[in-house]
């Protein structure tokens, strides 16, 4: 009966789901020229940020769009089921703490600078990015 109980109890043990670890920060590369995987991608980021990990977002292509003081409607209109758009949530989890940034290359592309972008966004710099999507403790989620 012992060795019944000792097995039962050793059996439970390796069934129980480990605790999951959640990372300590996140970097969300957003890529897409879609709006609704760009609201997706935000959506995902701020309910890591409310669950508080440091996030760092990296906008890149069409997705710097989002981060343009004159943002095309794309990224400016309400969407179902609440309402809504890439920017008005990325704009919420730069104000709950996320960074968020274009990549290096987006202004340039586009022959403008810095000034064109929304308050609370900045400029990629290349090997601090790198770091960030190395670093051992980062969750990285591309869409």
């Amino acid at each position: 009966m012992r060795k019944t109980l000792a097995a039962a109890a050793a059996a439970a043990t390796l069934a129980a789901p480990a605790a999951a670890e959640m990372e300590e920060t996140l970097v969300t590369v957003v890529t897409s020229p879609e709006p609704q995987t760009q609201l997706m991608s935000m959506v995902l980021t701020m309910q890591a940020v409310q669950k508080g990990v440091d996030a760092r977002i990296l906008l890149c292509g069409p997705a710097g769009d989002m981060a343009l003081a004159e943002a095309p409607e794309s990224a400016t209109a309400p969407q179902p089921p609440r309402d809504m758009s890439p920017q008005g949530l990325l704009k919420a989890a730069i104000e709950n703490g996320a960074t968020a940034e274009v990549c290096a290359i987006y202004l340039p592309g586009r022959g403008e600078g810095p000034e064109v972008l929304m308050d609370g966004v900045g400029v990629a710099e290349p090997p601090a990015m790198a770091d960030a999507l190395l670093a051992d403790d980062a969750a990285v989620w591309s869409f």
